[in-house]
């Protein structure tokens, strides 16, 4: 099993130490990413526990029971990989003033499996959840994600959601399980996406399709997500194709428990 670059304690202290003037991103692997900026701490799809069903390549880079710090907890859906229920079950315990945000449809599912009501913030697309702290103020808006169809119905809305966390004029935006669909350009272009976060591979977005979406949507820097833990190594032909036919998109790929602050620019 792969380690990751950085993990546990020396981990934590990592993030409760970095503030900076642009978002600071940690790759939990898989599709859990950490957003930091200044003192506020969400945390994206974490998945620290193992799945039934499934063998890590890559080791888990925290104890969720040992994070005292998340504000957030944002879940994109509610596949066990996205929504792990041990993992965000043992983060409300350990952060008692968090909260998890989930799409409206997936909240049964996620009380059945052990987390309560009240610590529940339901959203949908087109809806804004804020949060303040110590006079800084973070918004996060839904957008549809297409898994590979959008499910949308009258009653539970979309199932599947990206996230777009915005800090000032800075948006980080996760697309969760998503393939692309001809909307979603359209769904973000109002958002000045600077980071977009999208799944790679499979039937997920292909390296072409990851820098077209951020051309069209004038996203400053791309980051591949969803390989590596569970499944195979894809990276490389991304890195690959963006450098041999988009020289000029910025990309980021990260390891497991690296950090990376966003450029000021």
């Amino acid at each position: 099993m792969l380690e990751p670059v950085n993990s546990g304690a020396e981990l934590i202290r990592e993030i409760n130490e970095t503030l900076t003037a642009t978002p600071t991103l940690w790759w939990l692997g898989h599709a859990g990413f950490i957003v930091r900026f200044a003192n506020i701490t969400f945390y994206i799809d974490p998945c620290l526990t193992t799945p039934p069903g499934r063998q890590r390549l890559t080791a888990s880079p925290l104890d969720p029971s040992q994070l005292k710090h998340a504000d957030m907890i944002f879940t994109t859906h509610g596949h066990p990989g996205h929504l792990d229920a041990p993992t965000v079950s043992a983060m409300l315990n350990a952060s008692r003033p968090a909260k998890v945000v989930l799409p409206k449809s997936v909240a049964d599912e996620a009380h059945a499996a052990g987390i309560p009501y009240t610590r529940m913030t339901t959203t949908d697309s087109g809806l804004r959840v804020e949060y303040f702290k110590d006079n800084l103020y973070g918004r996060v808006y839904a957008v549809p994600s297409a898994h590979p169809e959008l499910a949308w119905t009258r009653e539970t809305g979309y199932p599947y959601l990206g996230y777009l966390i915005r800090f000032g004029r800075w948006t980080v935006y996760h697309a969760g399980d998503c393939t692309p669909y001809p909307d979603l350009a359209r769904h973000l272009r109002p958002f000045n996406v600077t980071v977009a976060i999208l799944p790679i591979g499979g039937m997920y977005f292909s390296p072409s399709d990851a820098a077209e979406l951020a051309a069209e949507i004038g996203a400053k820097w791309v980051v591949p997500m969803h390989y590596g833990t569970f499944s195979e190594d894809r990276e490389s032909e991304f890195v690959s194709h963006m450098l041999g036919h988009w020289p000029g998109q910025k990309f980021r790929v990260f390891q497991v428990g690296e950090g990376w602050t966003v450029p000021e620019e």
